[in-house]
């Protein structure tokens, strides 16, 4: 059950565009840091008296030790009218009118024509992805699909922001209740539309936001959504490539070299993604079309060139290689398709 305590914001931390990162005073005395959506809430201001959803943090859940403002008490009421009637976070005190794209934008219905669709496990691989893409087919352009299978506000990611401002992806499409982005979607599907009509994506990067759910069994885990995904891409007429999550530095063995996730998703899915052979070992998972890009690349560099300093589960690139080169081979293979349909 959740867990709201009051609290007082000592300062402002960090600001940008629909996030607020706040240092505040519990209750008892202590200091803990919390983050405002403004969009849904408000802005804060220091010595606003607030209420926080604290569960995650006594729970020592993921989330970095972050409390998270669900109202500001020096606000009597706040309004913030949105496009039109399509809700997110649905039957819930937050719901809002956050609208939807495919109204205005009718072409997301048409056929993906080919497109590479790179479909992750976890957010994290979406930036050695988006290096190795641009590394690979300089001038094209990838746009990010972000999942409701994790976090739900898109704002809530230093990646996708940090991606942006680098020029490593073009556009944002949020799906589901998943929401922030460019534009907003129903479904993966019509997002997917979006992003190659709407948006003009040469290719695309599809993946949850921060905070997979795992359990430690199969089917648990909110990655098995990379599955659906995938044939999604393939009814569509797209090119599925599934990203492996593959480690050198996890100490759960369940998840050493390819992780269990990536082999249910192989397992469960019905269209024969693509694969890239990293690890070698890639290429005997069940029901995939594994390929040698015939390039090995160094992620250590590849991600010091581009200005990134992506950790995944608090580990650096170098402190787990694989899981890094395993997904730079994927946006090496997505680029690949482009280059090679232009020769």
């Amino acid at each position: 059950m959740p867990i709201f305590r009051p609290a007082r914001v000592r300062e402002i931390l960090q600001e940008r565009p629909g996030l607020q990162r706040l240092l505040v005073e519990m209750a008892d005395g202590s200091t803990a840091r919390a983050y405002v959506l403004t969009a849904l809430t408000g802005e804060c201001q220091p010595d606003d008296e607030v209420i926080v959803n604290t569960t995650a943090v006594e729970l020592q859940l993921g989330t970095g030790g972050w409390h998270v403002v669900h109202w500001n008490l020096a606000a009597k009421e706040f309004i913030s009218p949105g496009p039109d009637h399509i809700m997110k976070l649905r039957y819930c005190s937050l719901q809002f009118d956050a609208g939807t794209d495919e109204l205005s934008h009718p072409e997301c219905d048409l056929p993906l024509g080919g497109t590479p669709v790179v479909v992750c496990s976890v957010h994290s691989q979406v930036a050695a992805v988006a290096a190795a893409f641009a590394q690979v087919a300089p001038g094209k352009s990838l746009v990010y699909v972000m999942t409701d299978g994790a976090s739900l506000p898109l704002v809530i990611s230093d990646l996708i922001c940090d991606l942006k401002a680098r020029h490593l992806i073009s556009g944002t499409v949020t799906a589901g209740h998943a929401f922030g982005g460019d534009l907003e979607a129903v479904s993966v599907a019509s997002a997917l539309g979006l992003a190659v009509h709407t948006l003009q994506a040469d290719a695309v990067v599809v993946c949850m936001g921060p905070g997979v759910v795992g359990t430690g069994t199969a089917l648990g885990t909110t990655a098995v959504e990379v599955a659906s995904v995938l044939d999604t891409v393939a009814a569509l007429g797209g090119t599925p490539l599934l990203c492996v999550r593959a480690s050198s530095g996890d100490p759960r063995p369940r998840h050493a070299g390819i992780s269990h996730h990536t082999r249910t998703i192989a397992s469960l899915s019905h269209c024969e993604p693509w694969v890239a052979e990293t690890p070698i070992e890639a290429s005997a998972l069940p029901g995939v079309r594994a390929i040698n890009t015939g390039v090995v690349v160094d992620v250590v560099e590849l991600m010091e060139s581009a200005g990134l300093k992506t950790t995944t589960m608090g580990r650096t690139v170098v402190e787990d290689q694989m899981f890094f080169e395993a997904a730079a081979s994927a946006g090496v293979l997505a680029g690949q398709m482009l280059v090679s349909d232009e020769r």
